[in-house]
């Protein structure tokens, strides 16, 4: 190695403020499936060490911004050099065909319809897509194409490394960012999804999986099944459980204005304030040891 390269490799990023830092601290970054599942699939690739050196960089703050578009992530990393680094990782968005037989697959089963609905995203989602010949994830190394303005000729750099550790921890808060890289938003899915929804019976004649069923399976009578009905079946396995902290506190009781009750001269609605508060903390603080427990 050429002394260049020696004192290169020990200069020290320059600190930043206000950067972004990766809530992991040590040992795995990511905590849902999604983002799980994204750096499973980075780490496939054989990159190596040239990936995990990145984590440093993720958890010290180096990366300045990111931002997903359809197809690209831009961002800036601060680095040694006064100047941020550029670094973008582009991915190829999924055709309009590809993304008409994902969404007809999506819209085909209950469950991933109904949680998409509601703005959650299903943890297996990537079944709809498999079951149509398309991968949601990248398949190999060649299908994301990076660069990064550092002088370092490794691909990844650490800076590159770094703001796809912080790209998977996005996915935790907003896991609709995967959707969004390759191509649709969220708002466009749902749109879609609703329309055949709306629809009624299934999808139209010329979709590209031609008439699939929005019902999956329909319920057994209950005299058919009295010494089982009271048994979970596989559905409950597909849900996730994941609070979080609401936009506005207790917005249903502010929209519903003081109750037509009181109790001890104290209106039912301000105790009932109190309470949804206590119970959101406690279901905040559960669920935060859960995902320590892991």
């Amino acid at each position: 190695m050429s002394p260049y390269w020696t004192y290169y490799e020990k200069t020290s990023p320059k600190e930043v403020k206000n950067g972004l830092k990766a809530k992991s601290k040590r040992g795995s970054i990511g905590e849902t499936w999604w983002s799980k599942r994204f750096v499973g699939v980075l780490e496939s690739f054989n990159m190596g060490a040239r990936l995990t050196r990145g984590k440093s960089y993720a958890r010290k703050g180096q990366v300045i911004s990111i931002d997903v578009k359809p197809g690209v992530v831009q961002a800036r990393v601060q680095g040694s050099f006064p100047k941020p680094y550029d670094v973008s990782i582009k991915m190829s968005p999924l055709s309009k065909e590809d993304w008409e037989k994902a969404i007809a697959a999506m819209a085909s089963k209950a469950v991933f319809s109904a949680r998409l609905l509601s703005g959650e995203m299903p943890q297996n989602i990537e079944e709809a897509f498999s079951d149509c010949g398309i991968s949601l994830f990248p398949k190999k190394g060649a299908d994301l194409k990076t660069d990064c303005s550092c002088p370092d000729w490794s691909n990844p750099c650490k800076h590159i490394a770094a703001v796809y550790y912080l790209l998977a921890e996005q996915f935790d808060s907003d896991p609709f960012l995967i959707f969004k890289l390759r191509g649709r938003s969220k708002e466009e899915i749902v749109e879609a999804l609703r329309s055949f929804r709306s629809a009624g019976a299934g999808v139209e004649s010329n979709s590209p999986l031609g008439s699939v069923s929005l019902i999956e399976d329909k319920a057994r009578p209950l005299e058919e099944c009295l010494d089982c009905f009271w048994q979970k079946g596989k559905g409950l396995d597909l849900l996730e459980i994941n609070p979080k902290s609401p936009q506005v506190e207790n917005a249903v009781l502010k929209r519903l204005g003081e109750a037509p009750i009181s109790i001890g001269g104290t209106n039912l609605a301000f105790l009932l304030t109190k309470a949804y508060v206590i119970a959101g903390q406690a279901a905040l603080q559960k669920a935060a040891r859960g995902s320590e427990d892991q």
